[in-house]
């Protein structure tokens, strides 16, 4: 594949037109599509129905969802979004470092050094050549092995991480020879399809995991850094959604390592689905919305369609302060706070945490998750996460690994920790809402209340944090003069040739 888009009548109008223009036709574009509501011109309309893919009929949501993946272009985003984006690939890149040496990265890695490729994929920090999928498969691993990748809570209290898709958009773009400006357009684009996808349809409530919309997200950022023209974007997009939906099963009761590998897969087959669609495979028409399709079958009743545009879902996405599951962000803030009520945690006869039903529903729904037994359910698991930062002050990643999984006075300490569901925080705008009451043995009760946590998008942490951050995972691969290229780079990636140069810079 030439990986050279091939415009649309849409896109070379869209070319043509000053940065302002453009933007107002990428929400009239949203709107007619979309259902936004704003007016849009007869020619256009007429133009943009003649570009699609479909008959006169109703356009579906895989037709909409490649319209608006062909249109958007890199000087449409605000500036805002721009910055807001290389922050989340600083980060991710930085959490590939911290979960480069883990067990199942290794796995990926061994298994995709046994596989040559004549249009090979690299894989992050080791430099091996492989299979473009492998190369997703195996980086998408690495990015999210500590769970310290960023997340997204959508309005139906769902909850994911975007940044996953990032592992197909790397490789995609390596292929094609993209550049920096382009990476950015596909990661806001992938961002977009994920989190308004996320905002109209419960998966959570009907067992599905996040995983399956990774892909969706994937699969068009992926399809839209190869060029696919809009027609091949449908079969991409109906051969991801068709055939892979995953359950939330692997997130239920004990965890293994599929918590870890789960969005790389869904990455991996995302990045196939794109290279069959690019080489004239068809998929499965109206995949969403057929007499069979996504939504009919998972949810079996109508889903509103998702609002493409501003507000992008990328500005409602945040950044994880400590290695572990998002829920548990405020709850491990709120324990650190509540520290300076004891002197030792023998004085803490019990703790009542008062969350969400969605974040006891996904980190505190079994015995499980107070005897944790692997690295995966223990970083799930809000009980243990506010026992270790109640003892410690601070969590790190080996606080999930033995003697702590079996420690004696740890455990003692969890089992005295409740989760109890809030109202207050079922709301979609506290999803993350924490009220952690420690009763002390003394008979006082102190209360430490945290809406959002330092990384929130209410709450952001700073570029120097986000690069403190950064430096505590990539200094143990890299000197610090290598770290400080990278950062360069990652902070100017917008004017990087190719993404190739990026992935190289990781090389340890």
């Amino acid at each position: 594949m030439s990986g050279e888009a091939i415009s649309t009548v849409a896109h070379r109008m869209i070319n043509d037109a000053p940065r302002t223009s453009r933007r107002g036709f990428l929400t009239q574009v949203g709107a007619a599509g979309l259902g936004i509501g704003v007016p849009m011109s007869t020619t256009i309309a007429q133009e943009m129905q003649r570009s699609s893919v479909g008959d006169g009929k109703e356009v579906s949501l895989g037709e909409k969802l490649a319209r608006y993946a062909t249109s958007l272009r890199y000087e449409d985003l605000p500036e805002e979004v721009i910055r807001i984006t290389k922050r989340t690939i600083l980060d991710t890149v930085g959490c590939a470092f911290g979960g480069y040496s883990a067990g199942p990265s290794k796995i990926a890695m061994k298994l995709a050094s046994d596989v040559n490729s004549k249009q090979p994929g690299t894989i992050l920090l080791s430099g091996i050549k492989t299979s473009p999928e492998l190369a997703v498969f195996a980086n998408g691993v690495m990015i999210r092995y500590l769970d310290f990748n960023d997340a997204y809570v959508s309005q139906m209290n769902g909850a994911g991480h975007p940044s996953d898709t990032i592992a197909a958009l790397l490789t995609a773009g390596e292929l094609s020879q993209r550049s920096g400006r382009d990476l950015i357009t596909a990661t806001v684009l992938a961002y977009e399809v994920y989190c308004k996808i996320g905002d109209v349809f419960d998966y959570l409530g009907h067992g599905v995991d996040h995983t399956t919309v990774t892909g969706m997200g994937a699969v068009v950022g992926a399809g839209k850094l190869l060029g696919l023209t809009p027609e091949e974007m449908v079969h991409a997009i109906g051969i991801t959604v068709g055939g892979n939906t995953a359950t939330r099963q692997g997130r239920a009761d004990t965890l293994s390592n599929w918590k870890a590998y789960a969005a790389a897969d869904a990455c991996r087959k995302a990045i196939f689905s794109v290279q069959l669609a690019g080489n004239g495979m068809t998929g499965p028409s109206n995949v969403f919305e057929g007499r069979y399709g996504f939504f009919k079958v998972m949810s079996r009743k109508p889903v509103a369609p998702p609002q493409l545009g501003e507000p992008f879902g990328i500005r409602r996405c945040f950044t994880k302060r400590f290695p572990l599951g998002q829920f548990s962000q405020t709850v491990a803030q709120a324990a650190v706070e509540a520290r300076s009520y004891f002197k030792s945690p023998e004085e803490i006869l019990e703790v009542n945490i008062h969350a969400s039903r969605s974040a006891i529903k996904i980190m505190a729904d079994g015995p499980d998750k107070w005897r944790p037994q692997t690295h995966e359910t223990a970083d799930h698991s809000i009980p243990y996460s506010a026992g270790l930062a109640l003892m410690y002050g601070k969590i790190d990643p080996d606080y999930y690994e033995d003697p702590y999984l079996h420690d004696a006075r740890l455990l003692d300490l969890v089992s005295r920790i409740k989760c109890l569901p809030s109202d207050e925080a079922d709301q979609p705008d506290l999803a993350n809402l924490c009220e952690l009451e420690v009763v002390l043995r003394s008979g006082i009760r102190k209360t430490v209340r945290v809406e959002y946590h330092r990384g929130h998008f209410k709450n952001p942490m700073t570029d120097a944090e986000m690069e403190e951050k950064f430096r505590l995972m990539a200094q143990k691969h890299l000197p610090a003069d290598r770290v400080d290229n990278l950062l360069r780079i990652v902070w100017s990636v917008e004017k990087e040739p190719q993404v190739s140069s990026l992935i190289a810079a990781t090389r340890v």
